[in-house]
């Protein structure tokens, strides 16, 4: 199958959009958590953080159903079904009177967006092979990256405008234009021969296989909690700005300093892979975080001049963001190496088990948040310390010396 209907740059733009609607439909609502709080949740101002759980929790559930389902229907039902699916949700959001109402557009709108997300790639491994694709996949993530850095910036200026609820009419917005240019310009990559039914069995079968390969159920439990110290930071930041240290008013230009900061992560960790390799480098980085986690905890016990006190906690955020880079790619390629009959169910089970495990962890340590940096700094000293040991289990078991 040919995509001669689009330049190889128009597709790498169509494909970095897609990878955005995660990325945008989480950041762009960073700005917006105090005015939600005010007026959904007054008395549990926490509660606001769940936006951001819900929408990564139905994701997580998506990404389970989203792969294996586009091999049965074909890409382009499943990518539009899908954006479809976020419009509703959105639309949900934007209409609901309670927290709770919101907060199931939020999941519907999870659910939706696993679609052009997951399947983005799969349409890639479809049109492209070998030094192509990854060309393609690069140029496309470094985009990608992009979007963490400006979407705190456009939602806050959504809500200068017209209110936080108009931004659940730009994640509309942002899903027709993906809906409209795919339908036009992008053929199905996937030929009827090619398909495969969806059976559901055969996902329980590659869930059993998987955790019952030492490497892989090691991988697997350490990617959730990456993600979930990932995960626990972005529900946490603003209203650190906002509570701990009164800075609200620059946090969308903070984080988008730190969010393309931390990018340089994906670029260094593609330099010294081969040479170090991958389990050597999530060691390092979850041990280091380890250290990290129990200066931020003293931190918190001794007094410090507030400029001080802040500019720690903004150095503390850029290194988990910049460990996402350095440890979730990594962890992926460790569990699939071993699972490449069963790829493409493999890709779906990691992605779902991990991203799930981690909105949970995220969204009940969001709930412990008192106003301090003491709940987070708590919880990612766990996460990072399992972690840690957990690769350090993994290095005993592959009969070599993590260090």
């Amino acid at each position: 199958m040919s995509n001669a209907s689009m330049s190889k740059s128009e597709f790498i733009a169509l494909i970095a959009m897609m990878f955005a609607t995660i990325a945008f439909s989480i950041d762009a609502m960073l700005p917006a958590l105090p005015e939600i709080a005010a007026q959904l949740s007054p008395q549990d101002a926490n509660r606001a953080q769940l936006i951001l759980a819900a929408f990564i929790l139905g994701m997580g559930v998506g990404t389970f159903l989203t792969g294996p389902l586009s091999d049965a229907l074909g890409r382009k039902p499943v990518i539009l079904g899908g954006a479809l699916l976020y419009i509703v949700g959105a639309l949900i959001s934007w209409q609901g009177e309670t927290l709770n109402t919101v907060l199931l557009g939020r999941v519907l709108q999870g659910l939706g967006a696993a679609g052009p997300r997951v399947v983005a790639m799969a349409v890639i491994r479809d049109l492209y092979k070998g030094r192509d694709m990854a060309r393609i996949v690069s140029i496309a993530m470094l985009i990608f990256t992009l979007v963490p850095a400006i979407a705190p910036l456009v939602g806050a200026g959504i809500i200068a405008v017209t209110g936080w609820r108009a931004i659940f009419l730009a994640f509309v917005l942002f899903a027709v234009i993906i809906i409209v240019w795919m339908s036009a310009r992008l053929p199905e990559t996937l030929d009827l021969p090619d398909r495969r039914p969806f059976r559901a069995r055969l996902l329980g079968a590659a869930l059993v296989e998987m955790f019952a390969h030492p490497t892989v159920r090691l991988s697997i439990l350490t990617q959730t909690l990456s993600m979930g110290m990932l995960f626990s930071m972005i529900t946490q930041v603003q209203p650190i700005y906002d509570v701990v240290f009164d800075q609200a008013e620059i946090f969308p230009l903070m984080f988008g300093g730190v969010a393309l900061v931390s990018g340089s992560a994906s670029v260094l960790n593609a330099t010294f892979v081969v040479r170090v390799g991958m389990r050597r480098i999530v060691t390092w980085t979850l041990g280091a975080h380890v250290i990290i986690s129990l200066i931020m905890l003293t931190l918190s016990a001794v007094p410090l001049p507030g400029m001080v006190y802040f500019a720690a906690f903004v150095v503390w955020q850029t290194t988990v963001f910049f460990a996402a880079g350095t440890t979730l790619g990594n962890l992926n390629a460790i569990a699939m190496e071993p699972m490449g009959h069963i790829a493409g169910m493999a890709a779906s089970v990691i992605g779902a088990v991990a991203t799930v495990g981690a909105a949970v962890m995220a969204a009940g340590l969001g709930q412990l948040f008192d106003g301090s940096l003491l709940p987070l700094a708590l919880g990612l000293l766990a996460m990072s310390g399992l972690g840690y040991a957990l690769m350090l289990r993994m290095g005993r078991v592959e009969g070599e010396l993590p260090v």
